[in-house]
């Protein structure tokens, strides 16, 4: 997950997701109430962390502080040596996933089938968005934040990506290299409200619309696909805080017309190979998940109030 949401328009929900924990994650979050508060202030820490599974979001925390830190140098030398071959591993990742998700939406009847083209409108729709003028004001920060976090729990959206949307990405960038102790406040205020609030919407949608809501799920997923195509056009760009142009707006463009625009190989066959290695992986993890007497998302209870 961490290594996910270093990429604008990757989503670490979707490896939550894939790996059998998404349900698990949502209702530890949802945990995270006055409840657990007055429990906390009580001195009864071992009912607090049952209450909020301590153990799971303190591995995870971990898990996506150590690949975020120990990855972050690779995936930069992967967007800027192996960019197609990067953007290929995650179309074929999200496109498993799609059809992994969607497999166990049963039956696919007429409301199901409407949630997952409301899902796929809205991924599409998100995925051509054109980036908002960056509004350098801590209100802006802060709602930035909570709507960028709920993105991060969402399969199929990236938070870096609604940021990017927002206007907010170039001023994290800057803020996190000059140590913006106002801004980054700002954000994790708005990050915490937000993550808070929506985990509590989408427990009640998962709790009692479970199969209309892995509809949406999955069409969201595949929605977002134009935004992972590995062969890109780009439009507008911007310049960061190095002096560097950073592609703004891109569209998808064919194999073919990206080599005649960058007169580079488009590695065609290199990027459907790492495709189906992609694929493979989420099978993988599937297959992984059940040994490990982990529940498929048809098995999974809804979560807990």
């Amino acid at each position: 997950m961490g290594a996910a949401e270093l990429i604008p328009g990757v989503s670490g929900g979707t490896i939550a997701f894939i790996t059998g924990i998404y349900v698990e994650l949502v209702r530890s979050i949802r945990a995270l109430d006055l409840d657990l508060l007055r429990t906390v202030l009580k001195g009864d820490l071992r009912a607090a962390s049952e209450r909020v599974n301590l153990p799971f979001l303190g591995i995870l925390g971990v898990g996506m502080a150590t690949s975020v830190f120990g990855l972050a140098a690779l995936v930069n030398w992967l967007l800027l040596n192996r960019e197609i071959h990067l953007w290929a591993f995650f179309f074929g990742l999200i496109v498993a996933s799609a059809i992994y998700v969607g497999r166990y939406v049963r039956p696919w009847d007429l409301g199901r089938a409407a949630m997952g083209l409301a899902g796929m409108a809205a991924g599409v729709t998100l995925a051509s968005i054109q980036p908002l003028p960056a509004p350098e004001h801590w209100i802006s920060t802060f709602l930035a934040g909570a709507v960028a976090v709920c993105a991060w729990i969402l399969p199929g959206i990236s938070g870096s990506f609604i940021l990017l949307l927002l206007g907010q990405y170039p001023l994290l960038v800057r803020a996190l290299s000059e140590l913006d102790v106002a801004f980054l406040a700002a954000l994790g205020a708005g990050c915490t409200v937000g993550i808070l609030a929506f985990a509590r919407v989408l427990t009640w949608l998962i709790r009692t619309r479970y199969e209309a809501t892995l509809a949406f799920l999955a069409g969201l997923m595949v929605g977002s696909l134009p935004k992972l195509w590995p062969w890109r056009e780009t439009v507008t760009s911007y310049t960061d805080s190095s002096g560097e142009e950073v592609p703004l707006v891109t569209r998808p463009i064919t194999p073919g017309a990206w080599e005649t625009l960058t007169g580079q190989d488009p590695a065609v066959v290199g990027a459907v190979v790492v495709m189906a290695v992609a694929a493979a992986l989420v099978l993988g993890l599937e297959l992984l998940s059940r040994v490990r007497g982990r529940p498929a998302p048809e098995d999974q209870p809804p979560p807990r109030r």
